[in-house]
Order: C-alpha cells, then sequence, then structure tokens
C-alpha cells in the first residue's frame, strides 16, 4: 500500500496518515511479547508508518529502549525514515507509583538527555510533557523545549492533555506542531473548545486511544479477565455496568462496519481520520495481525450516510464512565 501522509500543524512535520502507538509494548496493558512488539514496530516502518509515540515513563524507560532496538535492527532506510514523538515528565517511583509530574526547564533538558540515549538518536521529532505540572508554567516548559530546538536536540514542541487557555499560551511561547489528546467515537470533549482553538492556532492533533483502549475494537468482551496492572482493570469504562453499555455500543457499530465490509477497528479508526486532515489517529497495536487490521482503516471511506449512521449509533457523549478514574482526570488540563 502506498502510505497518505498529513501535517502535524503548520509548523510540524509531515508524517504518515496513521501513527504507531507503541505504550503497550511495554506497560499498562499487561504483558506484551517482546520479540512480536519489535517485529510490529518493523512492520509498520515498512507499510510507510513514520511516527512512533512512546513516553519516557512507559515501563521507565522500556519503552524508549525497545524503540531504539527495533530502529537499530531495521534496514537504513526504514529507519532514516521514522520520526519519534516523545512524552516526558511524569515522575514514578522503583515500585511503579505515580508521583507528579516536573515541567522545570532543568528537568525537561535532563528527560531529553536520558531519552535520546535510550532511543539511539540525535534527536527527538517531536517533544511534549505529558501533563501540565501546575507549579510550573506552561511558558518555563515550553521555552526549555525551545531551547532545545535551537540546540538542535527537539525538532517540534508539542503538547498533551492540555485545555484551551494552556494552548494559547503555549503557542504565544513559541510554535507548537501538535497537541496529543484523545479522541473517538466515544470521547468526543475536544470538539467542544479544544480543537476550535487548536485549528485556529494552526496546532495538529494527534490523537490517542482512538479504539478507546480496544473498548471499541470490536475485539473486547464481558467476561474478559484483566491482570491487576493492566490500566483498563481500574478504568470506569471496562467496569461492570458501564462496560455493558459501552459493548452495546460497539454492537451497534459492527452492524455499520459490516455494511460497508470492514471491522468495528478499522471503523472507528477511519470515524477519526474523517475529523480532519490535521488529525492523525494513534493505534497501539501490539501484534502484526492488529496492525495490519488498523492499516486497513485507510482503506475504508466513510461517505455522508455512513457517518450519520455511526452518529446514529454511537451518538457523542454516549459512553458510560469517565475515560481515565478520578485521581487521573484530575492532572488533565484537558478536562477543566
Amino acid at each position: 500500500m502506498t502510505m497518505r501522509t498529513r501535517t502535524l500543524g503548520t509548523t510540524g512535520p509531515s508524517v504518515s496518515a496513521l501513527g504507531l502507538g507503541c505504550m503497550g509494548m511495554s506497560a499498562l496493558y499487561g504483558d506484551a511479547d517482546r520479540a512480536e512488539s519489535l517485529a510490529t514496530i518493523h512492520a509498520a516502518l515498512d507499510a510507510g508508518v513514520t511516527l512512533l509515540d512512546t513516553g519516557d515513563f512507559y515501563a521507565m524507560g522500556h519503552n524508549e529502549m525497545l524503540i531504539g532496538e527495533a530502529l537499530r535492527s531495521a534496514p537504513a532506510a526504514l529507519r532514516e525514515q521514522a520520526l519519534t514523538s516523545v512524552k516526558f515528565g511524569a515522575l514514578r517511583d522503583p515500585d511503579g507509583n505515580w508521583s507528579g509530574y516536573d515541567g522545570r526547564p532543568a528537568a525537561v533538558k535532563n528527560f531529553a538527555a536520558y531519552s535520546l540515549q535510550r532511543l539511539g538518536v540525535d534527536h527527538i521529532d517531536v517533544y511534549r510533557i505529558a501533563r501540565l505540572d501546575p507549579e510550573v508554567p506552561i511558558e518555563e516548559t515550553v521555552g526549555a523545549i525551545a531551547e532545545l530546538v535551537e540546540k538542535g536536540y527537539v525538532r517540534h514542541i508539542g503538547l498533551s492533555e492540555v485545555g484551551a487557555e494552556t494552548i494559547r499560551r503555549a503557542a504565544a511561547t513559541a510554535p507548537i506542531a501538535d497537541l496529543q489528546i484523545e479522541y473517538s467515537l466515544i470521547s468526543r470533549g475536544i470538539e467542544r473548545e479544544i480543537l476550535p482553538t487548536t485549528r485556529e492556532l494552526g496546532i495538529g492533533i494527534t490523537a490517542y486511544g482512538v479504539l478507546s483502549r480496544g473498548l471499541i475494537s470490536g475485539h473486547f468482551t464481558r467476561d474478559r479477565q484483566l491482570a491487576a496492572h493492566d490500566f483498563r482493570a481500574h478504568s470506569p469504562r471496562f467496569q461492570g455496568e458501564n462496560l455493558r453499555h459501552n459493548l452495546d455500543l460497539v454492537e451497534a457499530l459492527r452492524t455499520i462496519a459490516a455494511q460497508k465490509g470492514a471491522t468495528v477497528a478499522q471503523t472507528a479508526i477511519a470515524w477519526v481520520l474523517s475529523r480532519g486532515e490535521d488529525i492523525v489517529p494513534l493505534v497501539g497495536a501490539r501484534t502484526r495481525e492488529r496492525l495490519g487490521e488498523s492499516l486497513g482503516a485507510l482503506d475504508v471511506t466513510l461517505d455522508e450516510a455512513d457517518l450519520a449512521a455511526i452518529e446514529e449509533a454511537v451518538p457523542a457523549d454516549a459512553a458510560a464512565g469517565d475515560r481515565y478514574p478520578t485521581a487521573q482526570l484530575a492532572h488533565l488540563d484537558s478536562e477543566r
């Protein structure tokens, strides 16, 4: 297949229309297979996927080292086309507990130095703090990344899970390529204020959670048992009556997908793709099989009738349960 491309905002890079979110290969979704993870990254690059997304706190650096290994073992031509998108700032202890975020300029540069080493690259293509540090003005954090841009260690500045006011303040400090934020059929909060703001300012969107952590993939079942260290075991949308309600939405979407000759996952990803050329969905495929299915979304065309049917089957705000547990929602500037 020939991979389509999209540009991250007016100042960002040209990237593949779908990016690969690599978090699940190391953390938060239960055990992963290292060999299959490496093979999946290689398959993504071979298919023309250029954007690899990670965070330096995913399994305390493991995910960056995994991507670094995948890049070193990939053919030179594929390695050279890969773009890295890195989140930083989340603080963790040896037990894996979370203890806030650090956006101080000195910390920004420290995090970057370690990421460059683990990834085995001389620059990071898009660099962003994972969550707003409430103790540090966004201008200081973005300013520190801008200094890394000036020195060639970072190419573009991104944001993550911040609201419209913070976006404006950041954009007044330095050029912002994109905002990374959750966006899917059942997570559409950005449409109210955040998406209009990014479009006004020429900032792209890299959308994560396009399958809502597998919930609307068409593969999740009511009786699935989740490990204690799986994020979804504690996510409100995967609990009890919420799960039953949300999977009913999936079944309604399955009917539409079948009429299109597509899978549920492909239809859900295609819907995000249809929201605008300024939006790049990140697919969290952990296997080559799931990657292949996700890439098939690029061949799914949704016309006005299809979109209307999808809206009827899965209306905005139809999901039951918040997208994060209460304690984690408190860290989301985008939810204020």
